[in-house]
């Protein structure tokens, strides 16, 4: 008999998630905002940011390069995003934004990492 066969693998990289305190407090106000119109839709909030979390965790570079590197998700169901950076084995969560602020917002969170 011969060799086994080798399978072609592609090297999956494992992306490490660092969500920053600015953008724990957004998650906070918005869970608030929403638990106090509907009991539990911070919750389903809260829900559709992990996914998105984890949709960005495997596939970091699939959204297109914005302002300073930054890259965003829109999360389902919210009219939030989801401002991170994808470096070398990092996700970077600067900030998790309803769609109406101002993108100023994010000029002051892209700095030293």
């Amino acid at each position: 008999m011969g060799r086994g066969l080798q399978k072609d693998r592609k090297q999956t990289v494992k992306y490490s998630v660092i969500v920053r305190p600015e953008a724990e407090e957004d998650l906070k106000e918005a869970f608030s905002w929403y638990e106090d119109n509907r009991t539990g839709l911070g919750y389903d909030f809260l829900l559709q940011v992990d996914a998105g979390i984890n949709f960005i965790k495997r596939n970091p570079e699939i959204h297109p390069i914005e302002y300073k590197g930054t890259r965003k998700h829109l999360i389902k169901r919210f009219p939030y995003k989801i401002i991170y950076l994808a470096e070398k084995e990092k996700v970077i969560v600067l900030a998790v934004l309803h769609g109406k602020r101002s993108p100023d917002l994010l000029k002051n969170r892209i700095g030293p990492i």
